[in-house]
């Protein structure tokens, strides 16, 4: 059986027609490469590099590479792939030019953000000031930072989209707000880089996502659910299911990844992210419709009826109209390739069919 992987980084190259010439025999810089998005981003061009003979090379910062080594064994040994150990805020500059840098580390946790919010400041300013220190002596052409819908703060309740030019932001006054911050700042200093020293940035301000890779013991509430399920269930919801959600599947994030390096406007924020909103609830009974029979879902707490529930959804038309990006993969089949990818069929409960 071929392994559910491999449809993906099939799925990825025929979606980005014209986006891997440009890599052909460059050297790309990418941080944060053990991450979700970064292990994404690793799988797909070492799979373009194979299918399509590029003889590109991706040199992987990270801190900790007997992690690395273990989780993608695969990618470490890649003859094209190097690993350097360091960390993002003091990291040596690999030698040589480099053509583009993926800035993709972060301190995503949310455990940091709230015991130590300085921490994880220092990490993203701090981060991403080395990172374009690096891609100005390395004489780098485009740069892409991996953003986050946090810099937008709280979504206003009664706007179902979030577009690129909404003025809101998260509170100052809030230590919990270091995340979203530090993601505004990593994007002020891009913009400043770009017009000191001509480095095309793009920015893509990520939202919720769903895919292998994905972690299920995390603060990502479909892969907690797909946790629960692999166990057996019950599906736990633990507050009342009302905040709405939108899941975009990790191939089409991949996509959507290297099109904004290649061909998204320099000085350009694109939001990445699905439209279709669900509410958790639903999030977690699409899970366990992905059974059969279907698994029990517990909701912990009944929703007020009078309070506009939380949301944190993207508008993403400027990604789809300027540079043609599209959701290529409904959520339903993207839970299914996520947990056959974590399982393989059989079992007590079986993946529906066609679901």
């Amino acid at each position: 059986m071929t392994h559910p992987l491999f449809e993906d980084l099939d799925h990825i190259l025929k979606h980005t027609p014209g986006v891997w010439d440009e890599l052909r025999g460059s050297r790309l810089f990418v941080t944060g490469g053990t991450g979700f998005f970064g292990t994404w981003l690793l799988e797909s061009f070492a799979w373009a590099n194979d299918e399509l003979d590029l003889n590109a090379k991706a040199t992987v910062l990270t801190r900790r590479p007997d992690r690395f080594r273990q989780k993608a064994p695969h990618l470490a040994s890649h003859p094209h792939i190097d690993v350097v150990t360091g960390d993002v805020t003091t990291f040596d500059f690999p030698q040589g030019r480099f053509s583009h840098v993926i800035h993709a580390a972060t301190e995503s946790s949310t455990h940091l953000n709230e015991e130590d919010p300085l921490r994880m400041v220092d990490t993203l300013v701090g981060g991403t000031r080395r990172v374009l220190e690096f891609a100005r002596a390395a004489g780098v052409d485009k740069f892409l930072l991996v953003s986050s819908g946090a810099v937008y703060g709280r979504q206003p309740p009664d706007l179902q989209h979030l577009p690129e030019d909404h003025p809101g932001g998260p509170d100052p006054a809030e230590p919990s707000s270091a995340y979203g911050e530090g993601k505004r700042l990593a994007e002020l200093l891009c913009s400043i880089y770009a017009r000191r020293h001509r480095i095309q940035t793009k920015t893509a301000r990520c939202f919720a996502f769903v895919g292998p890779h994905l972690p299920l013991d995390a603060h990502f509430a479909i892969g907690n659910f797909i946790r629960d399920a692999l166990s057996g269930g019950p599906i736990r919801v633990s507050g009342d299911g009302s905040p709405r959600r939108s899941y975009l599947y990790a191939a089409d994030l991949s996509i959507w990844l290297w099109t904004i390096l290649s061909r998204g406007i320099a000085g350009r924020s694109y939001n990445v992210g699905s439209m279709q909103e669900v509410s958790v609830a639903e999030a977690a009974r699409a899970v366990s419709s992905a059974f059969r029979p279907a698994l029990p879902v517990h909701v912990a707490q009944k929703p007020s009826a009078d309070k506009l529930p939380e949301r944190y959804v993207p508008d993403n038309r400027r990604a789809r109209t300027e540079l043609g990006l599209e959701q290529t993969i409904a959520l339903s089949d993207a839970i299914q390739r996520t947990i056959r990818w974590h399982r393989p069929m059989g079992g007590r409960h079986h993946l529906t069919v066609g679901a």
